[in-house]
């Protein structure tokens, strides 16, 4: 990789590092004809930015070398600083959560949030409740920011979870949580959802949406055997929820995490080439950017028509222990064990997109610090035994090693889960899993164009009339 390319990536993800806003969709003009410029001018529309006159400016070489709206990038210090900029980008969330207070529909409804806490859920929180619920949080140890934390508690909003509890102490936090009695609970994994049947306190909540596919999945394994007590909104099957968190959000957020975590130990991502396993819409964001920064990609997949897809998107397709030796392995299946013993002695380095317990099988105790080629070290980067490097001890490194996903794909996400309360509370639907009508969808995409300022079209009447018309117009006006 030339210094000009390298230098250019550097630049667009600290634009994305700093202030936690997306690449993709957004409208990025570069200042300036040398190298770099030009190396920018090829790099942000294959990740998906507009080149224009607006937007983010980026004038490599120049102080400052990034401007936001014309401004230099806002001061993000503080934990105070983080969630309210997630505030000010989180524009169709802050609608729909006007909506519900006006109508009053959450008005002293009690609501669990047990996600990963950061500035993005914290706003969640703050919307609910300035809509007029009684709002607490929850988070698990590995999954909370104690300054953040410390805000949504310093503006009246409980929060439960400590980083320091394990076992029996983390499952007593998460069951302390759930007696505060909860009319509705909106969950990340289906974890306390699951707690909840198993310690027979599902039998209070009115319902409770979940967030990702990993949660999913175990929820209709319990709808199938009868035991699944309250009806469950499919927040990740919502369209403007998954394919654009997982693609986009995820993407962006994991690749650009372990581009940073690589670059501070020394090592330039494209120096080896890289296997995405898994190709939901997770692995083809994943694999999408890393492609985007230069990376030789494979694929490998247990689905036969998601390989084929990778296949059509122009990746090699191969097994896993047959790509690892030598290899930058990305896990995107959100799946325990996905990753074994024997992938991580071969391979070169392990790093986790997604992110659930048990997915790299990993004994921690083996993990020692990594020294650069030049003695760089970063603090995400450890070599396992003798084997792979590992980043963010195969944790969801986009959180471990990051700030998660873009505020404005989690405005999307966040706009889905307001779509589900408002939908658990309008309905009396039975125990089972179930999906959004699609007219949220429409109305989260409609806001999230509005608020660009994008414009689209409209059906005609002549289109609308054909489409409601049962005779073939192919043979219309043809007698026998």
């Amino acid at each position: 990789m030339t210094d000009e390319i390298l230098t250019a990536q550097r630049l667009v993800r600290r634009f994305a590092r700093e202030t936690n806003l997306l690449v993709s969709g957004r409208d990025f003009s570069v200042v300036g004809t040398d190298a770099v410029a030009d190396a920018l001018r090829t790099l942000l529309p294959a990740l998906g930015a507009h080149l224009g006159d607006g937007g983010v400016v980026l004038a490599p070489g120049e102080t400052p070398d990034i401007l936001l709206d014309g401004t230099p990038l806002p001061v993000r210090e503080t934990a105070e600083d983080r969630v309210d900029a997630a505030g000010r980008h989180m524009l169709v969330a802050t609608d729909l959560a006007r909506r519900l207070r006006e109508a009053g529909t959450v008005r002293g409804v009690r609501i669990g949030i047990a996600m990963v806490l950061e500035p993005k859920t914290a706003q969640l929180a703050l919307l609910l409740r300035d809509a007029g619920a009684v709002v607490a949080v929850y988070a698990h140890p590995d999954e909370i920011d104690v300054e953040v934390a410390a805000v949504l508690r310093a503006r009246g909003i409980p929060v439960d979870g400590d980083p320091t509890l394990t076992g029996a102490a983390e499952r007593a936090a998460a069951l302390s949580f759930l007696r505060r009695g909860f009319d509705l609970l909106l969950d990340d994994g289906s974890h306390l959802i699951r707690l909840a049947h198993e310690e027979g306190l599902a039998a209070g909540l009115r319902g409770a949406a979940e967030e990702t596919t990993s949660g999913l999945t175990p929820l209709r394994l319990m709808e199938r055997e009868g035991v699944l007590e309250i009806p469950i909104i499919a927040v990740n099957d919502a369209l403007t929820k998954t394919s654009f968190d997982n693609r986009y959000g995820t993407g962006q957020s994991c690749v650009f995490a372990i581009a940073d975590a690589l670059d501070a130990a020394g090592i330039d991502l494209r120096d080896q080439p890289a296997v995405v396993v898994g190709y939901g819409p997770v692995g083809e964001g994943v694999a999408a950017h890393l492609r985007a920064l230069g990376v030789q990609i494979s694929v490998t997949e247990t689905d036969p028509v998601r390989a084929l897809r990778a296949a059509h998107d122009g990746y090699r397709i191969g097994r896993l222990h047959e790509l690892a030796p030598g290899a930058l392995v990305v896990s995107a299946t959100g799946a325990p064990h996905t990753i074994d013993a024997a992938v991580v002695r071969a391979a070169a380095i392990v790093a986790v997109a997604g992110g659930v317990p048990h997915e790299v099988d990993l004994d921690v105790s083996t993990l020692r610090p990594y020294a650069g080629p030049r003695g760089e070290a970063s603090s995400f980067v450890e070599r396992a035994g003798d084997g792979a490097l590992v980043i963010a001890r195969g944790g969801c490194v986009n959180l471990s090693a990051g700030e998660g996903n873009p505020i404005e794909i989690m405005d999307l996400s966040f706009s889905v889960q307001l779509f589900a309360v408002e939908h658990l509370l309008a309905r009396d639907l039975v125990p089972g899993v179930h999906a959004l009508p699609a007219d949220a969808d429409v109305t989260i995409g409609t806001a999230a164009l509005a608020a660009r300022g994008e414009r689209i079209d409209e059906r005609s009447e002549a289109q609308v009339e054909a489409q409601q018309e049962w005779r073939s117009p192919r043979f219309r006006g043809v007698s026998a």
